[in-house]
């Protein structure tokens, strides 16, 4: 019994061990970003990274929309990235990407998928706030963006956070604009609220317009006012204590000269 016991765990570990070292072999899911960002202005450059293990010796970039058009990176000697580079960024590299890469174990699997935007395209739409870009800090607002041109939806911006955005369907207008609306906040005046909206065709999703002028949003609430009074009462007290100190020191000055002159007497 002990003998047959023996011999069924050294064939179970037999049979475990390269199932593991199959396990354990796999490379890693590599990981895929673009700098300066992911959002690229017609014409500018951007390069975009896959980041693997050190051993990596072949990375691979790809589009989902045509993933026979991939392109490959054979590195001189083994790494744990590449970097792929646009000179030019057209409406022809956007889309979305993903990548892979080889080592010895094999080949990994996809990274995550990489949305690639290019902006530059067609008129800017307008951007403007209701009821004003006036508002209270905590409060909230509703920002307002529209073209004549007929975008079937909008992208709003944050200035500052790049994976900050909202997007909505747009809706045509009595006057033929097509407009979205985008409830923000609440906004408080500890922060700087900029934003830009863009327009884009839903069949080229990818391909965003001119981006609108910069909205930014002004506070008039009672924080400010507060902070108003109290630098204001910080001056009045200042004022008056240098008015204190200056009696005292007119007063120290004209007790001197008395004590002098009544010594010459």
């Amino acid at each position: 019994m002990m003998i047959t016991a023996f011999t069924v765990l050294f064939y179970l570990g037999m049979n475990l061990e390269p199932r593991n070292a199959v396990a354990a072999g796999t490379p890693p899911i590599p990981t895929l970003w673009a700098e300066p960002g992911s959002v690229v202005t017609k014409g500018q450059s951007v390069t975009i990274w896959c980041n693997g293990t050190q051993d990596a010796q072949e990375y691979n970039l790809c589009k989902k929309e045509n993933s026979k058009a991939c392109k490959t990176q054979t590195l001189l000697e083994p790494g744990n990235k590449a970097n792929f580079s646009i000179s030019f960024m057209t409406e022809y590299h956007a889309g979305s990407y993903y990548c892979y890469y080889y080592n010895p174990a094999g080949s990994s699997g996809y990274s995550n998928i990489l949305e690639m935007v290019v902006t530059g395209f067609y008129s800017k739409p307008n951007i403007s706030a209701m009821p004003s870009s006036l508002v209270t800090s905590g409060g909230n607002v509703t920002l307002q963006c529209s073209s004549h041109q007929g975008y079937g939806r909008y992208v709003l911006t944050k200035e500052g956070e790049e994976n900050v955005s909202w997007n909505q369907d747009s809706q045509k207008q009595p006057n033929g604009h097509f407009m979205a609306l985008f409830p923000v906040g609440p906004v408080t005046s500890k922060h700087r609220w900029a934003f830009r909206c863009y327009g884009y065709y839903k069949r080229t999703s990818q391909v965003w317009s001119v981006s609108s002028d910069t909205l930014q949003l002004l506070f008039s609430d009672s924080d400010s006012q507060d902070r108003t009074v109290e630098n204001i009462i910080r001056m009045v007290v200042a004022v008056l204590v240098l008015v204190v100190l200056g009696i005292l020191l007119f007063e120290a000055q004209n007790s001197q000269k008395t004590s002098q002159d009544a010594v010459r007497r």
